[in-house]
């Protein structure tokens, strides 16, 4: 199966997933932002970073499944004017990314550099990642984001920051208002057995039969099929667009809730 074959997100992304098996080990080894790495199986945050590029776009019902949300809060206006500044701070900072030469300098990586045709490009730092677990620094995200313009030359939009899964809301309001953008994990994962990557490719009455875009979502129907379910495949996550526009809503919007503010369908 090859990614010219994929005509859904959903087939990209397994598309995807199915080629982690030929990936060299040490392109597989790439730190996280859980404070205790050395207890995370690297396939598994391969597999994270995977699961942010893949449900980037638009998604449907199964893909839902897949995806948590922080909580509704309603809007204030002291949120806006810290998110307003929190946007401001984070655009100087990584201002200094817009040619991705020196993202590469200071440490990021491409993910997935074989794959040409993302709709967001992430280069990621490992250590950075980890020290978000205990810091907020604006300067220093786990990701920084591009896309693709006219010309073929990557554009700086953004960057990505996360907490622990076990991060309270409280600290994640500390960092970015929960008012005005919504923290995501992926979730409710079925996978097939480690020693089984080729089922990746498996389909069902036209769905996928693992990853995001399957309609299996619980343990028990994980079981029936002899898969591997993960209820949590990393921490929370957020991104920061902005290079996209001056609307808080554009800014902290990334698909994967139809834009920035929490009652945005």
């Amino acid at each position: 199966m090859t990614i010219s074959r994929c005509r859904t997100l959903g087939g990209l992304a397994f598309s995807i997933l199915a080629a982690t098996a030929a990936f060299p080990r040490r392109a597989r080894a790439q730190p996280h932002p859980h404070p205790t790495p050395a207890k995370q199986p690297a396939d598994t945050i391969k597999i994270a970073g995977m699961a942010d590029h893949a449900m980037s776009g638009e998604m449907d019902e199964n893909m839902m499944k897949h995806m948590e949300l922080t909580p509704l809060r309603p809007p204030t206006h002291a949120d806006s004017v810290r998110a307003t500044k929190l946007a401001a701070e984070i655009k100087r900072a990584i201002a200094k990314y817009e040619d991705t030469s020196a993202a590469v300098a200071d440490g990021y990586t491409m993910f997935l550099p074989n794959l040409k045709a993302q709709q967001v490009y992430h280069f990621t730092n490992g250590r950075h990642a980890i020290g978000e677990a205990f810091r907020f620094d604006a300067a220093k995200p786990t990701s920084v984001l591009y896309k693709r313009g006219t010309d073929g030359k990557l554009r700086l939009v953004g960057a990505m920051y996360t907490m622990p899964k076990g991060a309270k809301l409280s600290r994640l309001d500390d960092r970015i208002p929960l008012s005005v953008a919504r923290w995501h994990k992926h979730v409710n994962w079925c996978m097939p057995k480690k020693e089984e990557p080729a089922r990746w490719i498996e389909h069902k009455n036209g769905k996928p039969v693992f990853g995001p875009a399957s309609p299996i979502a619980t343990k028990a129907e994980c079981d029936t099929v002899q898969g591997d379910f993960h209820p949590n495949l990393f921490g929370w996550m957020i991104h920061a667009n902005v290079y996209e526009g001056s609307d808080l809503a554009t800014i902290f919007g990334d698909g994967h809730h139809g834009g920035g503010r929490p009652d945005s369908k």
